[in-house]
């Protein structure tokens, strides 16, 4: 029996969906592929249709979460104030298995692979950037400097009680 291309979708989205959730919570390490498939409804055989590796999941859970493909996050076109309003909020500081994967993972991530931290540091580029275009300042220097500045204080606020 042939699986359709919807279904094949389906459970790579689930598998992807389980791995963010479950490496938010329990960090890179702590977290097996049989964990992330029984938590997808999925075999363990099914894992391999859709990654080579654990290494190569966590670098696709990333960019599944940060939304670097598809443009879906809820936070895409909202400026640095707006942002920081949804952000810093008691739902993302106390239900990390929905959080931020930077608040969540801030100290883990220097230790993944080279393609996660490459995720990374492009999501990273990409919102401040994108902050870059609202936060104040009169030369685009300065807004780039408070654009990081708010953020990172985001980030360290939201995984440290902030909200």
């Amino acid at each position: 029996m042939k699986i359709s291309r919807d279904h094949l979708a389906d459970n790579r989205r689930r598998i992807l969906d389980a791995a963010a959730q479950l490496i938010r919570e329990q960090g890179c390490e702590n977290v097996s592929i049989a964990d992330i498939t029984k938590a997808a409804g999925l075999t363990h055989g099914a894992f391999y249709n859709h990654f080579t590796s654990k290494d190569d999941l966590i670098a696709k859970a990333f960019e599944h979460v940060l939304f670097l493909d598809n443009g879906e996050s809820p936070y895409a076109d909202l400026d640095l104030k707006s942002f920081g309003q949804a952000y810093l909020t008691k739902e993302q500081r106390d239900n990390r298995r929905h959080s931020c994967m930077f608040s969540a993972l801030g100290s883990e991530i220097s230790r993944t692979s080279p393609e996660t931290l490459a995720v990374t540091t492009r999501a990273v580029k990409a919102r401040i950037e994108k902050f870059s275009q609202t936060a104040p300042g009169a030369t685009e220097q300065e807004r780039r400097r408070v654009a990081i500045l708010r953020w990172s204080a985001m980030v360290d606020d939201s995984g440290a009680g902030g909200g």
